[in-house]
Order: structure tokens, then sequence, then C-alpha cells
């Protein structure tokens, strides 16, 4: 069964009620809603489906509502009623090293004249700050309206963003040091895994912005106008993450340009290697050959030290052959 807290306050006072879902099923009711009170109702979990849609019907809600919070949505999309507004977005926390992805889940939001009511899919706790923010009356929270709330909800799943994205800049950086070190093959799955995370984060952003230009351009009665100017500030704050994970994508492959180009550099190393130790036993070779056939009458068959003659030659010839590839500096590293 579902977890949920029950936050009430306004300028000078607040009240809080952890309950599971059925009781605030029953008990969160419009006839406990007053202008006097902004409430907060949030549900970790949507698993308590009954709950959820007793809760909905108590407080005259939608239907479709009821079915959006449990399914999630294809594009974002402000939807307005006449006693509230209803809308999705996702949210994404940072993951471990190993992680192929991002640690995300969908959060739907109900905001009335008088309240503001969120559902989570999982127990995350996106917003500690502002339920600090409500208890130690810190900043502007207590004597604003649900709206104002709703904003640092956003606020708080946006600096979420942040933190995933700073995360991946961490590895991508991580990965630029190792780059030119190493010869691991892994490598290069790490360069696409951040690569893929950040594609995800992008879908994940994009509609965050795009709910908060609707927001800013709804005309809606439960959204103060003098409180649009920080939803502004939420959509600069993901045009700047959509900025830097545009960013991070061409870093990520500049680095796996670079790595094609190590990978080719360290076998043109390899290849030059063993032309040069061709290039010194070819003729080697070719000597041994000669003096291998299996005619009767070599001339220097008979010759008492020819054994000792021509290997003094090969050596005296490789020998030559090497000081000259080294005299050109053909056995130099390129990056020496």
């Amino acid at each position: 069964m579902s977890q949920c807290q029950l936050y009430k306050y306004n300028a000078t006072f607040y009240a809080v009620k952890k309950e599971n879902s059925e009781f605030f099923s029953s008990s969160f009711s419009e006839n406990e809603l007053d202008n006097e009170h902004v409430a907060w109702l949030n549900f970790h979990g949507l698993d308590d489906t009954n709950s959820i849609e007793d809760l909905c019907h108590k407080l005259d809600l939608d239907k479709i509502t009821n079915e959006n919070i449990h399914t999630s949505s294809r594009r974002p999309k402000i939807e307005e009623y006449p006693k509230y507004v209803f809308f999705q977005i996702k949210s994404a926390l940072p993951t471990e090293k190993n992680d192929n992805l991002l640690n995300q889940e969908q959060i739907s939001f109900i905001l009335g004249s008088n309240y503001l009511i969120s559902f989570q899919e999982k127990a995350a706790d996106h917003f500690s700050d502002v339920r600090d923010r409500i208890v130690k009356a810190r900043g502007k929270i207590r004597s604003k309206g649900p709206d104002f709330l709703l904003f640092r909800m956003l606020e708080a799943i946006i600096d979420n963003y942040f933190e995933v994205l700073e995360s991946i800049t961490a590895r991508i950086e991580n990965i630029d040091e190792r780059i030119h070190n190493t010869n691991n093959k892994a490598i290069f799955k790490e360069i696409e895994i951040e690569k893929r995370k950040l594609i995800e984060l992008r879908k994940i952003v994009q509609p965050t912005r795009d709910i908060t230009l609707q927001i800013l351009n709804s005309e809606s009665n439960f959204l103060d106008k003098s409180n649009l100017r920080y939803f502004a500030n939420l959509k600069s704050s993901c045009l700047s993450i959509l900025e830097e994970i545009d960013a991070n994508k061409q870093i990520l492959e500049g680095l796996t340009n670079l790595y094609y180009a190590s990978q080719g550099q360290r076998m043109n190393q390899i290849m030059k290697v063993l032309t040069i130790v061709s290039a010194i036993f070819i003729p080697l070779t070719f000597i041994v050959g000669v003096y291998g056939m299996n005619f009767e009458n070599i001339p220097e068959l008979k010759y008492q030290n020819g054994y000792f003659i021509i290997m003094a030659f090969m050596l005296i010839l490789g020998i030559s052959l090497l000081m000259y590839f080294i005299k050109r500096g053909w056995l130099k590293r390129e990056d020496e």
C-alpha cells in the first residue's frame, strides 16, 4: 500500500500527517479544504489504484485524470479543468557508474485553488528541500499559494536534472583523461553508455521545458500571474540543461573520434615496427635462400670459412639497415 504525506500550512501554521493511501482516500476531501491553508498531498507509489480512484471521485476529478495518473503521457500537455489543472513530467536521479540507464520516474500533479496533489511512481525523495522550507518557513513558500509550491517542486526536479548532468559530465572528464593512456576496448562502451544517458536526459528535459512554457502561456485561475516569473526561470534552467547536453554530446563525439584515431595510431605503430623488421630480414632471407639452393657447383661451396663470412656479412647488413632506419627517424614514436 502506498505511503502518503499531507502538509497543511499558511504563514503562521503548518501540520504534517503521514499515513497510507487508504487513509487519505477516505479523509482528504473537499470538505477538509479551506481557503486559510494550503494542502499538499504526496503519494509514494501508484500500486493502490482503488484508493487513488476513491480520492479522485471525492474531489470530483475527471475519470480521464485518474487514468492518466497510471499511464505514461506520450507528449507534454497541461489539461485544464474547471476545478483543477493536471499534467505529468518525468524526474531523473544520478545513477551508479555501471548503470546503463537513468534512474527516472513519472510524477503527476493536480493543482487546485487551495491544494496540490503529487503522485510519484517510486519512493524516491525529490522534495526534501521543499519539505524543509515548509517546516522551517524558509523563503516565501508559507506565504504563497499552491502554485508557488508547484514551482518549488518543479525547481527541485530540475535541480535533479542538473545533478544527473553533472555526474555524466564528471564521467566524461574521467574518460577523457583515460583515453590517452589505455588500450582497453571497454572505454568505447563507456562512451556509448554516457551518450545514451544524454539522449535519455534530453527526452526528459524537453517535455519539462514545454510544460513550463505552457504554464507561462496559461490563463488558468489556479496560477497567480505574479508567480509566472518564477516559472520563466524554470524554462531558462531547462534551456541551459539542453545546451549543456548538446555540448556534452559533441564532446563524446570528439572522444569517439579520438578513440578511433588512437587505435589507428597504435596499429600504425605496430605495422611500422613489423615493416622495419621485414625490411631487415628480407635481404637476409634472400641470401639464405640463395645459398640454400641444391646446386652442386655453387662457387663459394668449397670455401673453408664461407659460413662465417656469410654470417658476418648478414650481421653487418642487418646492423647497417637498422642504423639507417634509426638515422632516418623511422623508429621514433609519433608522440615523441
